[in-house]
């Protein structure tokens, strides 16, 4: 009896390492090409020539596929999802907990979770945290500067960011998680919500 193979499907691969690969390729280029917002999931799958279930299966969501496109931990898009899940009573020290206990985890400056970076993937950074952060926050607010709290809010998280990870500057470098979220969780929450 002779064995008749049928032609593979279009997208297919002999491994879902392969396959896991080309969608992670397809989605750089086209997260650089059209921005955050531009990519689709169905333009990366159609780019990597896999189904767009592929692209959930492997990554779950849009965001979980630019975290790992850009090599950030792939428990930084549930982990947003639990900070505004909570509402708007504890937010800031829950958006510091996550920032920090992912950073820490990561081993790495954050830009360092770029292969290359430059002006076009600070860019990419920026409206990535745009969407998912930023306009998050100001959606949460029921204020006319909902945006500047939001952007203030930005600017508390960026200078732990850079003093923490980048600078290394003491003690905010070597203090625990708890420290920091209990120092710098009310100043973000005041950032939100104090009358000013």
């Amino acid at each position: 009896m002779t064995e008749h193979s049928s032609p593979a499907r279009p997208g297919r691969w002999r491994t879902g390492a392969e396959s896991k690969q080309r969608i992670l390729d397809a989605a750089r280029a086209l997260f650089r090409e059209h921005g955050y917002g531009g990519a689709t999931v169905r333009a990366v799958a159609g780019e990597a020539g896999v189904d767009p279930g592929m692209v959930f299966y492997f990554f779950g969501t849009k965001q979980g596929l630019f975290a790992a496109a850009i090599e950030m931990s792939a428990q930084v898009p549930p982990a947003l999802e639990e900070v505004f899940a909570g509402g708007l009573d504890g937010l800031g020290e829950r958006i510091v907990r996550t920032l920090v206990e992912n950073l820490d985890a990561s081993g790495r400056a954050p830009r360092a979770m770029l292969t290359r970076a430059d002006d076009q993937a600070d860019a990419l950074i920026r409206e990535y945290v745009d969407r998912e952060v930023t306009r998050r926050l100001a959606d949460l607010l029921d204020t006319p500067d909902a945006a500047f709290r939001a952007g203030m809010v930005n600017v508390q998280l960026l200078g732990l960011t850079v003093a923490r990870y980048v600078v290394r500057i003491e003690p905010i470098a070597s203090a625990s998680v708890d420290v920091l979220v209990n120092r710098f969780g009310p100043l973000v929450q005041r950032c939100l919500t104090e009358d000013g």
